[in-house]
């Protein structure tokens, strides 16, 4: 098999394999196939360097709700890109408008675990018990960020959004091994965080602000919301719908 199409093959195996659903996520896990997929595979699929909102697909909600500055709003932007990168197969997470979801999550109830116990006793849990930080998510998205940054300050003597992608996936591959210190929190907690908010906002309905034009549906196929599918249920072919977003019903 030409190793063009191998990869193509692995990055479409793992749209269908890696537990994700379409507009919800369901599991989770470190890295994946995502961080570091293009590096070495696809050089001409690499993460933008030195983002800027302008820099951003279209957005019809632009503006920063939780960010304050466009520096960590670009972190976070070539954070996502470099864990769901544009290739062959679609766009990345700076297209799909993954850094405004998150964004409008962090600045809502998600954000705040306002619907969540946040007493103590607090202590390190395992993966499988849930939330145990007593810092909200809003507080570990901004703690994560600034450690990215002083992270590629550190190794690279340069910001996060300027360095090269095997750069910035050095240092993702830190957090996700938990190798950086966090305050309250961990390294991989954050990862974690970031990788399923990422997920979670390339395929969520684009009416929370991600998946731009429903193309994370069409990647996978998805039909969306559909009102009927009576015209088509009986059909025993493969059929190809045009997906429907809540907002257009």
């Amino acid at each position: 098999m030409p190793e063009e199409k191998k990869n193509l093959s692995t990055r479409r195996d793992f749209l269908k394999t890696s537990g994700v659903a379409a507009g919800a996520l369901i599991g989770g896990g470190l890295i994946g196939g995502l961080v570091g997929y293009n590096v070495n595979d696809n050089k001409s699929a690499t993460a933008p360097k030195g983002t800027s909102p302008s820099d951003h697909t279209q957005h019809a909600n632009a503006g920063f709700q939780f960010f304050k500055n466009n520096r960590d709003f670009e972190v976070l932007s070539n954070a996502t890109e470099r864990i769901f990168p544009k290739d062959d197969l679609g766009p990345g997470a700076i297209e799909l408008g993954v850094p405004y979801f998150i964004d409008r999550q962090l600045a809502g109830q998600y954000g705040s675990n306002s619907k969540e116990y946040m007493h103590g006793p607090f202590a390190v849990g395992a993966p499988t018990q849930g939330y145990q930080s007593r810092l909200t998510r809003a507080d570990v998205f901004k703690q994560g960020i600034e450690k990215l940054e002083e992270e590629a300050n550190k190794r690279f003597d340069n910001g996060f959004s300027s360095l090269e992608p095997e750069q910035m996936d050095e240092i993702l591959t830190a957090f996700s091994k938990d190798e950086v210190k966090m305050s309250g929190t961990t390294a991989a907690f954050f990862f974690r965080m970031l990788r399923s908010a990422t997920l979670e906002g390339a395929y969520s309905d684009p009416m929370y602000s991600g998946n731009n034009n429903m193309d994370g549906w069409r990647m996978k196929g998805f039909p969306g919301h559909q009102m009927s599918y009576i015209a088509v249920i009986e059909k025993e072919e493969f059929q190809k719908i045009e997906p429907k977003s809540l907002g257009s019903m």
